[in-house]
């Protein structure tokens, strides 16, 4: 914390040292099973980042992925390269650059991420059982507050600021 910070910011960092470790967890989960659980070939960490850019943004080019990413464009160049040798992202001429190419996600790929995302569903729902009715309220009550979080973090990249 900066000295000119005030001091009720003590305990935003006091939530923030409580909040991250579970969220990092979370995160790590589903990267590492929902894959597999999928039945599909494993990507890399930064194989998969890049891919759901594209499903989320067709028509993205390397250089936003790159900037969304926090990525060296050259990095991304390489992984979308990668990507289309898999069949999962597909190259077009950008229409208003033709320097430029436009990403769009292939069949495939699409319906490689339903199928993780159908395997995270039910990795959640089989640890959601588990819980008491009160926690599984809270936790899907805070899932507004939780995007609003990712919206601020990525903003705050993209200002320099984090």
């Amino acid at each position: 914390m900066k000295a000119s910070e005030p001091a009720g910011d003590e305990a935003l960092i006091h939530e923030a040292r409580q909040l991250t470790p579970a969220l990092y967890a979370l995160g790590r989960v589903l990267r590492l099973r929902g894959v597999d659980e999928a039945g599909l070939t494993p990507l890399p960490p930064s194989d998969l980042e890049v891919l759901r850019q594209v499903l989320d943004a067709p028509g993205i080019g390397v250089g936003a992925v790159a900037q969304e990413l926090g990525l060296h464009a050259s990095n991304v160049s390489t992984t979308v390269r990668g990507l289309v040798a898999q069949g999962l992202v597909r190259r077009e001429p950008d229409p208003h650059d033709r320097r430029a190419v436009q990403l769009h996600p292939t069949m495939g790929a699409m319906q490689g991420m339903a199928r993780i995302e159908q395997a995270w569903s039910e990795i959640f729902a089989d640890a959601l059982a588990t819980l008491s009715p009160a926690d599984r309220t809270t936790l899907t009550s805070a899932a507004p507050a939780l995007s609003s979080l990712a919206a601020a973090l990525r903003e705050q990249r993209g200002t320099g600021r984090g």
